[in-house]
């Protein structure tokens, strides 16, 4: 999977306008859950980039950057959590899910809907 990672604030203005033109999914992970590094294997294993052509992938590894994850929450309205999965369209957080709620054909069903509207 090839992740985009997400080290600075000032990076969430330029997520919020490639969004209008691309879906943008932000992965928030804590290299030190249990939960958090299982959802993200599991969730890179089922990750087939010829399905996810449309969407573009972002990682933040929320121990080394929590200030990002302190903006995102701030920025978009969204509760922090780990694992968290966020989807980011038109510079709005669209759809969030948490720990074991992020699971890749739930994403790719909820995907489908999205780009049929």
């Amino acid at each position: 999977m090839n992740w985009v990672q997400l080290t600075a604030t000032k990076e969430l203005e330029q997520l919020k306008e490639l969004s209008k033109n691309n879906l943008i999914l932000i992965f928030k992970h804590s290299t030190k859950c249990g939960t958090s590094r299982t959802v993200l294997s599991r969730f890179e294993r089922a990750w087939r980039e010829e399905e996810m052509k449309k969407v573009k992938p972002y990682f933040l590894d929320l121990l080394v950057h929590r200030d990002v994850s302190d903006k995102i929450e701030e920025g978009f309205g969204i509760i922090h959590e780990s694992p968290q999965l966020l989807l980011i369209k038109d510079g709005k957080c669209i759809f969030n899910v948490s720990h074991y709620g992020v699971d890749y054909m739930f994403l790719k069903n909820k995907l489908f809907k999205i780009l049929k509207n």
